[in-house]
């Protein structure tokens, strides 16, 4: 009996093409893309946490306003302040790459222009931080 048809005869199969990929046995290449996906999940659960943290410590204030303060005083140093600084470039690129994966999604050319809109989140990300980064470390590191 032959084969039935759309089914490879024994012994017979189509020569596969090798993916080459960055790390052997990764689907990852290292691309733009890839490096969007990671960083775009590695900020949202870093602000996450934050929040959730915030919400906490905001919380103390139905407890007692000493417990509070307490907590408060321990957030005033300069580790706090280069967190801050870690924190809010956390929150600007995730918020640029949010507003890059909006249009890789819904503008029809979005993802043949997908690299170039990387590097323009990462441009608009380091002219903010630029902006930010000293002003802050200033007031931090001033008191």
């Amino acid at each position: 009996m032959s084969a039935p048809t759309g089914t490879l005869a024994e012994g017979h199969r189509p020569a596969q093409k090798k993916k080459k990929s960055a790390v052997a046995g990764t689907l990852y290449r290292g691309n733009e893309g890839m490096w969007s996906w990671v960083l775009h999940r590695i900020t949202g659960v870093a602000i996450f946490f934050f929040l959730l943290v915030h919400i906490l410590d905001t919380a103390l204030i139905r407890v007692t306003p000493e417990a509070y303060n307490a907590v408060i005083g321990t957030y005033q140093n300069p580790i706090m302040g280069i967190g801050e600084v870690g924190l809010v470039g956390a929150i600007v690129f995730h918020a640029f790459n949010g507003l890059r994966i909006i249009l890789v999604d819904y503008w029809s050319k979005g993802t043949a222009y997908q690299k170039y809109l990387f590097y323009v989140v990462i441009g608009l990300w380091v002219v903010t931080m630029l902006a930010f980064a000293p002003r802050h470390l200033i007031n931090v590191f001033s008191h």
